[in-house]
């Protein structure tokens, strides 16, 4: 190796950690267990200073680079075997302009580290639905949430990004100053640069009135059926979404129903409280519920509501895909393959993507799925190694009844390493414009280990 690691520890403040240190176990560890990489050294960067070092010591040495914030990422892109990790962990920072309505965030944060800073302003943006995910990852691939048909996708309210270049420089990307590099980062994933701070744009949501209804699996067409008109013509501050659930134990689930695979709707009414329980009576009728908490939350209790669903450690393995309807043939695959779900941890999400999402031209920004009015997730998730094989195969053959009812392509966010072949589809006419750019700023493709778009030519 050209460039000895002792000479990266004198250009970075934050620690760097090789396998010799105490803590190397714990550092290259990701939120999916399924990932069991060694890299040779990984940087917990506190500032865009040691970003920059970093990129340079990868590029110099000629190894593989992945950019680490919240670490949800379920093929495991936030590490590598024998390269370099560039961790963004410590970088947290929340800065709120109530005046603006904007703030500034550090690109290591997560979004319970955001909400928690922006709650206490009255202010809130879409994020993510799980509060420990990173800001940086869900937001470079889209940022589909509870707020989007209100506010849209995350990267419709980002204003500006701070980003490291695959060269070691320090660029700002806004709309007026290299606005190329602006418009692939939202929505282009992790292919164009370590950000290391978005500035947001805030909308005046608090508390909502939100919650979960479960519905006996008997009753899930109807659900279903119920969705798939609702949302169309729903209030846009109306968010959520149907699902598929084992129930866990939790006090307002009867005992007969705990453990048993349901049909589940989450749902958020972001605008006035006082309006929340009639917005939300549609739902309640759409089928008799066997179980329901719905009451007004601040926007930051909902986002962290399903957490402990989720924890680190489990095996992950996820597939998605986009559709304009919801169609009887996919309802029907949903009701043959959402009962199976492996472990009270997995889940399947149909996401609502219009209202907001649809105001935005096709060719605004990178993300691809304008046109679309559903993102479906299928998110096997359990605890047991063991059972990796089977559960993995309950994921694919979900994602293949799916398949003839979806479009080509799917949410960036939600792809596994084997998703890697369906690049081009998922970024459709927005691709050849995204090559051309990673061949500016990223012309070796230094930034690949993510759903990679390789330079042009």
């Amino acid at each position: 190796m050209g460039q000895p690691i002792e000479s990266l520890r004198e250009r970075v403040r934050g620690r760097v950690i090789t396998a010799d240190d105490a803590g190397y176990d714990p550092a290259r560890r990701v939120y999916n267990a399924m990932i069991d990489r060694r890299p040779l050294v990984i940087v917990r960067c506190v500032d865009a200073g040691d970003a920059m070092a970093t990129v340079d010591f990868a590029r110099e040495n000629d190894l593989d680079l992945s950019v680490r914030g919240g670490s949800h990422s379920v093929p495991g892109y936030g590490t590598n075997d024998g390269g370099v990790v560039l961790d963004l962990s410590p970088m947290r920072g929340v800065r709120v302009d109530p005046r603006t309505r904007t703030a500034r965030a550090d690109g290591g944060c997560t979004w319970g580290d955001f909400n928690h800073a922006t709650y206490a302003f009255g202010l809130a943006t879409t994020g993510g639905i799980i509060s420990t995910t990173g800001i940086g990852g869900l937001t470079l691939g889209g940022g589909i949430g509870y707020l989007s048909r209100g506010c849209g996708l995350s990267i419709d309210n980002l204003i500006s990004a701070d980003v490291v270049t695959a060269d070691g420089r320090f660029l700002v990307a806004t709309e007026k100053e290299n606005e190329d590099l602006f418009w692939a980062l939202r929505g282009g994933g992790g292919n164009f640069g370590v950000v290391t701070s978005f500035e947001y744009r805030l909308h005046p949501v608090r508390d909502v009135f939100a919650g979960i209804f479960f519905f006996p699996l008997d009753r899930a067409r109807d659900v279903l059926e119920f969705y798939r008109d609702h949302i169309r013509e729903a209030p846009e501050e109306l968010g959520g979404f149907p699902a598929f659930q084992i129930a866990p134990p939790l006090p307002f689930i009867p005992e007969s129903e705990q453990g048993k695979p349901l049909c589940a709707f989450v749902a958020c009414w972001s605008g006035p409280l006082e309006r929340g329980e009639r917005a939300l009576e549609p739902i309640r009728t759409a089928a008799p519920t066997v179980a329901e908490l719905v009451t007004p939350m601040p926007y930051p209790m909902l986002n962290s509501a399903l957490d402990a669903l989720v924890p680190p450690g489990l095996q992950h393995y996820w597939k998605t895909s986009f559709a304009t309807e919801l169609t009887d043939g996919a309802i029907a695959a949903h009701l043959e393959h959402g009962p199976r779900l492996p472990a009270v941890n997995s889940t399947v999400h149909v996401y609502p993507i219009n209202g907001a999402c649809h105001r935005v031209p096709a060719g605004a920004t990178a993300f691809a799925g304008r046109d679309m009015t559903f993102a479906t997730v299928i998110a096997g998730m359990w605890p047991d190694p063991a059972a990796n094989r089977d559960n993995i195969a309950w994921v694919r053959n979900y994602y293949e009844a799916l398949r003839p009812h979806s479009a080509t392509g799917g949410y960036i966010n939600f792809m596994a390493e084997d998703d890697r072949d369906h690049i081009r589809d998922d970024y459709r006419d927005n691709y050849a414009r995204l090559a051309l750019i990673k061949k500016s700023y990223d012309p070796g493709n230094l930034f690949h280990v993510n759903q990679n778009i390789p330079p042009a030519g």
